[in-house]
């Protein structure tokens, strides 16, 4: 599997891409519109892939939106797109109807936090449980013609260990706990930074390094 290009992103270029995620999720909600980059920092030109998620502060809360830049694991390490543009197309989607059941509504934009992981590096494991890092790797899986990921910063928000993070990928993707044993079920691990603003609409933070 090719990997994406290694791409360090410094704490402007991150405070910036989550600002382009932003500006991607209200553009398309209030206007049905895909937001360009426009003029990207440097970094955005590297071609790897990006994952955006949208979390509502409201309440208890809840993810509002998840999506990467690319449908498949497999498509995951293909170097065929700008950062700049897979933090555009993975906002979108994030936004869309299709992430979680119901399209983020413009009422819903000022208490939605964002958040971006820009991928650094692709993992394929045939030992997921030695090779994982929690808070370090976020983890895809790919069988049975079925499909998901997890952020990197899921399983510490959560207290899982490796194996009910691997467990509950496979649930969202579909399939069965511990269909990451299968040997008909790949296992792709990804390291990337986050970044994401530290309340709605508010400045950004680096959650991961």
């Amino acid at each position: 599997m090719s990997g994406p290009q290694t791409v360090q992103l410094s704490f402007e270029d991150g405070a910036r891409a989550v600002e382009l995620a932003r500006d991607s999720v209200e553009a398309f909600v209030r206007n049905g519109q895909r937001e360009q980059p426009g003029s990207m920092r440097d970094a955005f030109y590297n071609r790897t892939s990006a994952f955006v998620r949208l979390e509502s502060t409201r309440g208890r809360g809840q993810l509002r939106g998840c999506a990467g830049a690319h449908e498949t694991v497999r498509e995951l390490g293909n170097e065929d797109k700008q950062l700049g543009h897979a933090i555009v197309e993975a906002a979108i989607q994030a936004a869309s109807e299709s992430s979680c059941g119901s399209e983020v509504e413009a009422a819903e934009l000022p208490n939605i936090r964002v958040s971006v992981c820009a991928v650094s590096n692709l993992v394929l494991t045939d030992d997921p449980v030695s090779d994982l890092e929690l808070g370090r790797h976020g983890v895809a899986v790919d069988g049975h013609g079925k499909y998901g990921w997890m952020y990197p910063t899921v399983p510490v928000e959560q207290g899982w260990s490796p194996f009910e993070y691997l467990d509950r990928t496979c649930r969202k993707a579909g399939l069965g706990d511990g269909a990451w044993e299968d040997d008909d079920v790949m296992v792709t691990l990804f390291e990337g930074q986050v970044f994401r603003e530290a309340e709605p609409e508010g400045p950004a933070e680096e959650l991961t390094n």
